[in-house]
Protein backbone atom coordinates (compact mmCIF):
# COMPACT_ATOMS: atom_id res chain seq x y z
CA UNK A 1 0.00 0.00 0.00
CA UNK A 2 1.27 3.49 -0.88
CA UNK A 3 1.28 6.14 1.85
CA UNK A 4 -0.98 8.27 -0.35
CA UNK A 5 -3.77 5.74 0.29
CA UNK A 6 -3.65 6.36 4.08
CA UNK A 7 -5.31 9.80 4.08
CA UNK A 8 -2.16 11.66 5.13
CA UNK A 9 -1.58 15.33 4.35
CA UNK A 10 0.39 16.21 1.20
CA UNK A 11 3.14 17.91 3.24
CA UNK A 12 3.68 14.69 5.20
CA UNK A 13 3.71 12.66 2.01
CA UNK A 14 6.40 14.99 0.67
CA UNK A 15 8.55 14.40 3.79
CA UNK A 16 8.01 10.64 3.55
CA UNK A 17 9.20 10.71 -0.05
CA UNK A 18 12.27 12.80 0.82
CA UNK A 19 13.19 10.28 3.54
CA UNK A 20 13.20 7.47 0.99
CA UNK A 21 10.06 5.58 2.02
CA UNK A 22 7.86 4.27 -0.79
CA UNK A 23 5.28 1.82 0.54
CA UNK A 24 3.80 1.33 3.99
CA UNK A 25 4.77 -1.70 6.07
CA UNK A 26 2.02 -4.04 7.37
CA UNK A 27 2.04 -2.45 10.83
CA UNK A 28 1.73 1.03 9.28
CA UNK A 29 -1.18 -0.08 7.08
CA UNK A 30 -3.08 -1.36 10.12
CA UNK A 31 -2.14 1.22 12.76
CA UNK A 32 -2.35 4.56 10.91
CA UNK A 33 -6.11 4.38 10.11
CA UNK A 34 -6.93 3.42 13.74
CA UNK A 35 -5.01 6.39 15.15
CA UNK A 36 -6.61 8.78 12.65
CA UNK A 37 -10.01 7.52 13.88
CA UNK A 38 -9.03 8.53 17.45
CA UNK A 39 -9.37 4.96 18.76
CA UNK A 40 -7.25 3.57 21.62
CA UNK A 41 -4.83 0.92 20.44
CA UNK A 42 -2.69 -1.94 21.69
CA UNK A 43 -0.28 -3.14 19.02
CA UNK A 44 2.08 -6.07 19.20
CA UNK A 45 4.88 -5.75 16.62
CA UNK A 46 8.51 -6.73 16.71
CA UNK A 47 11.41 -4.36 16.21
CA UNK A 48 12.24 -3.29 12.68
CA UNK A 49 8.67 -3.33 11.34
CA UNK A 50 8.27 0.45 11.07
CA UNK A 51 6.12 0.95 14.16
CA UNK A 52 7.61 4.36 15.06
CA UNK A 53 6.40 5.86 11.78
CA UNK A 54 3.10 4.02 12.31
CA UNK A 55 2.23 6.30 15.21
CA UNK A 56 4.32 9.41 14.44
CA UNK A 57 2.77 10.02 11.01
CA UNK A 58 -0.91 10.08 12.07
CA UNK A 59 -0.05 12.19 15.14
CA UNK A 60 1.72 14.75 12.94
CA UNK A 61 -1.24 14.66 10.55
CA UNK A 62 -3.54 15.67 13.42
CA UNK A 63 -1.17 18.44 14.53
CA UNK A 64 -1.51 20.17 11.16
CA UNK A 65 -5.14 21.02 12.00
CA UNK A 66 -4.66 21.67 15.72
CA UNK A 67 -6.06 24.88 17.29
CA UNK A 68 -4.81 24.75 20.90
CA UNK A 69 -1.26 25.39 22.13
CA UNK A 70 0.70 23.36 24.68
CA UNK A 71 2.02 19.81 24.82
CA UNK A 72 -0.19 17.70 22.55
CA UNK A 73 1.53 14.30 22.51
CA UNK A 74 3.54 12.44 25.15
CA UNK A 75 5.61 9.42 24.11
CA UNK A 76 7.15 7.35 26.92
CA UNK A 77 10.07 5.02 26.11
CA UNK A 78 12.41 2.86 28.23
CA UNK A 79 15.82 4.22 27.17
CA UNK A 80 17.48 7.49 26.26
CA UNK A 81 18.77 5.99 22.99
CA UNK A 82 15.23 5.22 21.88
CA UNK A 83 14.04 8.69 22.94
CA UNK A 84 16.72 10.32 20.80
CA UNK A 85 16.02 8.01 17.86
CA UNK A 86 12.26 8.69 17.87
CA UNK A 87 12.73 12.45 18.23
CA UNK A 88 15.07 12.42 15.22
CA UNK A 89 12.42 10.61 13.18
CA UNK A 90 9.82 13.16 14.24
CA UNK A 91 12.08 15.97 13.02
CA UNK A 92 12.44 14.24 9.65
CA UNK A 93 8.73 13.57 9.13
CA UNK A 94 7.73 17.09 10.28
CA UNK A 95 10.17 18.90 7.97
CA UNK A 96 7.41 20.55 5.90
CA UNK A 97 4.92 21.23 8.71
CA UNK A 98 4.91 23.31 11.88
CA UNK A 99 5.49 20.85 14.74
CA UNK A 100 8.03 21.05 17.53
CA UNK A 101 9.47 18.15 19.55
CA UNK A 102 11.97 17.46 22.30
CA UNK A 103 13.55 14.37 23.87
CA UNK A 104 13.61 14.31 27.68
CA UNK A 105 16.12 11.94 29.27
CA UNK A 106 18.72 11.77 32.02
CA UNK A 107 22.48 11.70 31.93
CA UNK A 108 23.06 15.31 30.90
CA UNK A 109 24.18 18.44 32.77
CA UNK A 110 22.34 21.40 34.27
CA UNK A 111 22.03 23.10 30.90
CA UNK A 112 20.12 20.10 29.55
CA UNK A 113 17.70 20.34 32.47
CA UNK A 114 17.04 24.04 31.82
CA UNK A 115 16.53 23.46 28.08
CA UNK A 116 14.07 20.66 28.78
CA UNK A 117 12.27 22.72 31.43
CA UNK A 118 11.87 25.70 29.09
CA UNK A 119 10.49 23.53 26.27
CA UNK A 120 8.00 21.82 28.59
CA UNK A 121 6.78 25.13 30.06
CA UNK A 122 6.40 26.69 26.61
CA UNK A 123 4.40 23.68 25.44
CA UNK A 124 6.34 21.94 22.67
CA UNK A 125 3.99 19.83 20.51
CA UNK A 126 5.55 16.39 21.06
CA UNK A 127 7.52 15.20 24.08
CA UNK A 128 9.49 11.95 23.91
CA UNK A 129 10.70 10.99 27.37
CA UNK A 130 12.08 8.34 29.66
CA UNK A 131 9.85 7.89 32.74
CA UNK A 132 12.24 8.89 35.52
CA UNK A 133 13.47 12.16 34.03
CA UNK A 134 9.97 13.23 33.01
CA UNK A 135 8.68 12.63 36.54
CA UNK A 136 11.48 14.82 37.91
CA UNK A 137 10.17 17.69 35.77
CA UNK A 138 6.54 17.00 36.63
CA UNK A 139 7.24 17.06 40.37
CA UNK A 140 8.52 20.65 40.17
CA UNK A 141 4.98 21.78 39.33
CA UNK A 142 6.21 23.87 36.39
CA UNK A 143 4.94 21.47 33.69
CA UNK A 144 1.28 21.37 32.65
CA UNK A 145 -0.20 18.57 30.58
CA UNK A 146 -3.84 19.72 30.51
CA UNK A 147 -3.97 19.86 26.69
CA UNK A 148 -2.47 16.44 25.96
CA UNK A 149 -4.51 14.51 23.39
CA UNK A 150 -2.20 11.55 22.77
CA UNK A 151 -0.35 9.32 25.23
CA UNK A 152 1.94 6.64 23.74
CA UNK A 153 3.80 3.85 25.50
CA UNK A 154 6.49 2.41 23.22
CA UNK A 155 8.19 -0.88 24.11
CA UNK A 156 5.79 -1.26 27.03
CA UNK A 157 6.97 -4.79 27.82
CA UNK A 158 10.54 -3.62 28.25
CA UNK A 159 9.45 -0.75 30.51
CA UNK A 160 7.66 -3.21 32.77
CA UNK A 161 10.72 -5.48 32.79
CA UNK A 162 12.83 -2.49 33.85
CA UNK A 163 10.49 -1.72 36.75
CA UNK A 164 8.86 1.45 35.38
CA UNK A 165 5.26 0.46 36.17
CA UNK A 166 4.95 2.82 39.17
CA UNK A 167 6.47 5.68 37.20
CA UNK A 168 3.97 5.11 34.38
CA UNK A 169 1.07 5.18 36.84
CA UNK A 170 2.43 8.42 38.33
CA UNK A 171 2.75 10.05 34.91
CA UNK A 172 -0.84 9.08 34.07
CA UNK A 173 -2.04 11.03 37.10
CA UNK A 174 -0.81 14.26 35.45
CA UNK A 175 -2.76 13.70 32.21
CA UNK A 176 -6.28 14.88 31.43
CA UNK A 177 -8.94 12.20 31.79
CA UNK A 178 -9.85 12.31 28.11
CA UNK A 179 -7.03 11.43 25.72
CA UNK A 180 -6.12 8.80 23.14
CA UNK A 181 -3.82 6.08 24.48
CA UNK A 182 -1.62 3.96 22.23
CA UNK A 183 0.42 1.03 23.55
CA UNK A 184 3.12 -0.72 21.54
CA UNK A 185 4.84 -3.87 22.77
CA UNK A 186 7.07 -6.48 21.17
CA UNK A 187 5.57 -9.17 23.40
CA UNK A 188 2.20 -9.56 25.07
CA UNK A 189 2.71 -11.11 28.52
CA UNK A 190 -0.01 -11.12 31.19
CA UNK A 191 1.41 -7.96 32.83
CA UNK A 192 0.95 -5.98 29.58
CA UNK A 193 -2.63 -7.24 29.23
CA UNK A 194 -3.38 -6.15 32.78
CA UNK A 195 -1.90 -2.69 32.20
CA UNK A 196 -3.85 -2.33 28.94
CA UNK A 197 -7.11 -3.13 30.71
CA UNK A 198 -6.47 -0.33 33.19
CA UNK A 199 -5.40 2.48 30.87
CA UNK A 200 -7.02 1.75 27.47
CA UNK A 201 -10.65 2.38 26.56
CA UNK A 202 -12.16 -0.24 24.22
CA UNK A 203 -8.87 -0.58 22.33
CA UNK A 204 -8.34 -1.96 18.86
CA UNK A 205 -5.90 -4.89 19.08
CA UNK A 206 -3.31 -5.45 16.36
CA UNK A 207 -0.76 -8.26 16.41
CA UNK A 208 1.89 -8.92 13.79
CA UNK A 209 4.04 -12.04 14.17
CA UNK A 210 5.76 -10.90 17.33
CA UNK A 211 8.03 -13.82 17.99
CA UNK A 212 9.34 -14.64 14.52
CA UNK A 213 12.31 -12.91 12.91
CA UNK A 214 11.71 -11.48 9.47
CA UNK A 215 12.29 -14.02 6.71
CA UNK A 216 14.99 -11.95 5.06
CA UNK A 217 17.40 -12.67 7.95
CA UNK A 218 19.84 -15.47 7.07
CA UNK A 219 20.26 -17.25 10.42
CA UNK A 220 22.95 -19.76 11.35
CA UNK A 221 24.60 -21.19 14.47
CA UNK A 222 28.08 -22.57 15.18
CA UNK A 223 28.75 -24.96 18.07
CA UNK A 224 32.13 -24.15 19.64
CA UNK A 225 33.97 -24.30 22.95
CA UNK A 226 33.94 -21.08 24.98
CA UNK A 227 37.66 -20.57 24.45
CA UNK A 228 37.17 -20.85 20.65
CA UNK A 229 34.68 -17.98 20.38
CA UNK A 230 37.25 -15.25 19.81
CA UNK A 231 38.97 -17.16 17.00
CA UNK A 232 35.60 -18.07 15.45
CA UNK A 233 34.61 -14.42 15.57
CA UNK A 234 37.79 -13.45 13.73
CA UNK A 235 37.16 -16.11 11.05
CA UNK A 236 33.60 -14.86 10.51
CA UNK A 237 34.75 -11.26 10.12
CA UNK A 238 37.63 -12.20 7.82
CA UNK A 239 35.14 -13.81 5.40
CA UNK A 240 32.97 -10.68 5.30
CA UNK A 241 35.39 -7.88 4.49
CA UNK A 242 32.80 -6.23 2.24
CA UNK A 243 30.36 -5.73 5.15
CA UNK A 244 30.46 -2.14 6.39
CA UNK A 245 28.09 -2.39 9.38
CA UNK A 246 28.42 -5.22 11.93
CA UNK A 247 26.82 -5.45 15.38
CA UNK A 248 28.07 -7.95 17.98
CA UNK A 249 26.07 -8.72 21.14
CA UNK A 250 27.63 -9.90 24.39
CA UNK A 251 25.84 -11.08 27.51
CA UNK A 252 27.82 -8.87 29.92
CA UNK A 253 29.37 -5.40 30.03
CA UNK A 254 32.78 -6.76 31.00
CA UNK A 255 32.86 -9.05 27.96
CA UNK A 256 32.11 -6.14 25.63
CA UNK A 257 35.48 -4.55 26.22
CA UNK A 258 37.35 -7.88 26.23
CA UNK A 259 35.90 -8.54 22.76
CA UNK A 260 36.78 -5.02 21.55
CA UNK A 261 40.38 -5.36 22.74
CA UNK A 262 40.70 -8.75 21.04
CA UNK A 263 39.22 -7.53 17.75
CA UNK A 264 41.46 -4.47 17.65
CA UNK A 265 44.48 -6.65 18.39
CA UNK A 266 43.66 -8.93 15.44
CA UNK A 267 43.15 -6.09 12.97
CA UNK A 268 39.38 -5.53 13.21
CA UNK A 269 38.90 -1.94 14.43
CA UNK A 270 35.84 -1.80 16.69
CA UNK A 271 34.19 0.09 19.51
CA UNK A 272 32.10 -1.00 22.48
CA UNK A 273 28.94 0.49 23.94
CA UNK A 274 27.19 -0.32 27.21
CA UNK A 275 25.61 1.43 30.19
CA UNK A 276 29.13 1.90 31.59
CA UNK A 277 29.62 4.79 29.16
CA UNK A 278 28.20 8.19 29.99
CA UNK A 279 25.44 9.59 27.80
CA UNK A 280 27.70 11.84 25.71
CA UNK A 281 30.11 8.99 24.93
CA UNK A 282 27.28 6.62 24.02
CA UNK A 283 25.76 9.16 21.64
CA UNK A 284 29.17 9.78 20.05
CA UNK A 285 29.85 6.07 19.47
CA UNK A 286 26.33 5.43 18.18
CA UNK A 287 26.50 8.45 15.89
CA UNK A 288 29.76 7.25 14.34
CA UNK A 289 28.32 3.75 13.87
CA UNK A 290 25.28 5.18 12.08
CA UNK A 291 27.56 7.29 9.87
CA UNK A 292 29.64 4.18 9.00
CA UNK A 293 32.70 5.72 10.69
CA UNK A 294 32.69 2.70 13.02
CA UNK A 295 32.38 -0.59 11.15
CA UNK A 296 32.08 -2.98 14.10
CA UNK A 297 30.11 -2.18 17.26
CA UNK A 298 30.08 -4.50 20.29
CA UNK A 299 27.11 -4.02 22.62
CA UNK A 300 25.06 -5.46 25.46
CA UNK A 301 21.30 -6.04 25.41
CA UNK A 302 20.76 -2.36 26.21
CA UNK A 303 21.19 -1.84 22.46
CA UNK A 304 18.98 -4.70 21.27
CA UNK A 305 15.98 -2.34 21.04
CA UNK A 306 17.69 1.01 21.37
CA UNK A 307 19.39 1.42 18.03
CA UNK A 308 18.00 2.33 14.64
CA UNK A 309 20.69 1.94 11.99
CA UNK A 310 19.73 1.17 8.42
CA UNK A 311 21.33 -1.71 6.53
CA UNK A 312 23.26 -3.46 9.29
CA UNK A 313 24.82 -6.32 7.33
CA UNK A 314 25.49 -8.73 10.16
CA UNK A 315 24.46 -9.35 13.76
CA UNK A 316 26.60 -11.77 15.78
CA UNK A 317 25.47 -13.26 19.09
CA UNK A 318 28.79 -13.85 20.82
CA UNK A 319 26.69 -15.46 23.57
CA UNK A 320 23.26 -17.06 23.19
CA UNK A 321 20.79 -14.66 24.84
CA UNK A 322 19.26 -16.24 27.94
CA UNK A 323 15.83 -14.78 27.14
CA UNK A 324 14.47 -16.17 23.88
CA UNK A 325 12.68 -12.89 23.17
CA UNK A 326 16.02 -11.07 23.29
CA UNK A 327 17.20 -13.19 20.36
CA UNK A 328 14.37 -11.81 18.23
CA UNK A 329 15.19 -8.23 19.21
CA UNK A 330 18.92 -8.69 18.69
CA UNK A 331 18.70 -10.11 15.17
CA UNK A 332 15.91 -7.64 14.41
CA UNK A 333 18.66 -5.02 14.18
CA UNK A 334 19.47 -6.41 10.72
CA UNK A 335 17.09 -6.91 7.77
CA UNK A 336 15.02 -3.95 8.92
CA UNK A 337 11.98 -3.01 6.82
CA UNK A 338 12.44 -5.49 3.97
CA UNK A 339 16.25 -5.27 3.71
CA UNK A 340 18.35 -8.44 3.80
CA UNK A 341 20.66 -9.35 6.67
CA UNK A 342 22.63 -12.09 8.34
CA UNK A 343 22.57 -13.32 11.96
CA UNK A 344 25.22 -15.66 13.39
CA UNK A 345 25.08 -17.20 16.87
CA UNK A 346 28.02 -18.81 18.66
CA UNK A 347 26.80 -21.67 20.86
CA UNK A 348 28.55 -23.71 23.55
CA UNK A 349 27.32 -27.08 24.78
CA UNK A 350 25.98 -25.39 27.90
CA UNK A 351 23.83 -23.13 25.69
CA UNK A 352 22.26 -25.84 23.50
CA UNK A 353 19.13 -25.99 25.64
CA UNK A 354 18.75 -22.21 25.48
CA UNK A 355 19.05 -22.30 21.69
CA UNK A 356 16.32 -24.96 21.54
CA UNK A 357 14.01 -22.65 23.55
CA UNK A 358 14.67 -19.91 21.01
CA UNK A 359 13.84 -22.28 18.14
CA UNK A 360 10.56 -23.25 19.81
CA UNK A 361 9.68 -19.60 20.27
CA UNK A 362 10.39 -18.56 16.68
CA UNK A 363 8.99 -21.86 15.34
CA UNK A 364 12.08 -22.25 13.18
CA UNK A 365 15.10 -24.52 13.33
CA UNK A 366 18.22 -22.39 13.07
CA UNK A 367 20.65 -23.98 10.57
CA UNK A 368 23.67 -25.55 12.30
CA UNK A 369 26.90 -24.90 10.39
CA UNK A 370 30.15 -26.82 10.86
CA UNK A 371 32.94 -24.42 11.91
CA UNK A 372 36.03 -24.19 9.67
CA UNK A 373 38.60 -26.96 10.13
CA UNK A 374 41.25 -24.43 11.15
CA UNK A 375 39.28 -23.81 14.37
CA UNK A 376 40.26 -27.29 15.55
CA UNK A 377 38.14 -29.95 17.28
CA UNK A 378 34.68 -28.69 18.24
CA UNK A 379 31.82 -30.17 20.32
CA UNK A 380 29.04 -32.27 18.78
CA UNK A 381 25.35 -31.42 18.75
CA UNK A 382 24.43 -34.11 21.30
CA UNK A 383 21.47 -32.51 22.94
CA UNK A 384 20.14 -35.56 24.77
CA UNK A 385 23.56 -36.34 26.21
CA UNK A 386 23.97 -32.71 27.21
CA UNK A 387 20.57 -32.70 28.89
CA UNK A 388 21.30 -35.92 30.77
CA UNK A 389 24.69 -34.65 31.89
CA UNK A 390 23.12 -31.41 33.10
CA UNK A 391 20.44 -33.32 35.02
CA UNK A 392 23.04 -35.73 36.45
CA UNK A 393 25.23 -32.82 37.60
CA UNK A 394 22.19 -31.18 39.20
CA UNK A 395 21.22 -34.25 41.24
CA UNK A 396 24.86 -34.96 42.11
CA UNK A 397 25.09 -31.40 43.43
CA UNK A 398 21.92 -31.89 45.51
CA UNK A 399 23.30 -35.13 47.02
CA UNK A 400 26.60 -33.46 47.87
CA UNK A 401 24.76 -30.55 49.49
CA UNK A 402 22.60 -32.92 51.59
CA UNK A 403 25.68 -34.86 52.60
CA UNK A 404 27.51 -31.73 53.74
CA UNK A 405 24.53 -30.35 55.64
CA UNK A 406 23.87 -33.66 57.38
CA UNK A 407 27.49 -33.78 58.51
CA UNK A 408 27.34 -30.18 59.66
Amino acid sequence: MNFSELNLDDELLKAISYMGFETATPVQEKVIPVILENRDLIACAQTGTGKTAAYVLPILNKLIFRQLHGVDTLIIVPTRELAIQIEQQIQGFSYFISAGSIAIYGGGDGMDWETQKAALKKGVDIVVATPGKLLSHLKTGDVKFEHIRHFILDEADRMLDMGFIDDIRAILSYLPEKHQTLMFSATMPKSIRQLAQKILHHPVEISLAVTRPVESVDQKAYLVYEEQKTKMLNLILAERKDYDSILIFSSTKSKVYDIVMSLNRYGFPSKGISSNLDQESREEVLGKFKARRIRILVATNVMSRGIDVKEINLVINYDVPHDAEDYVHRIGRTARVNAKGEAVTLVTQREIGTLKRIERLIETEIPKVQPPAELGAVPEWKEEEHRLNTRRDFYRGKRNFRSKTSKG
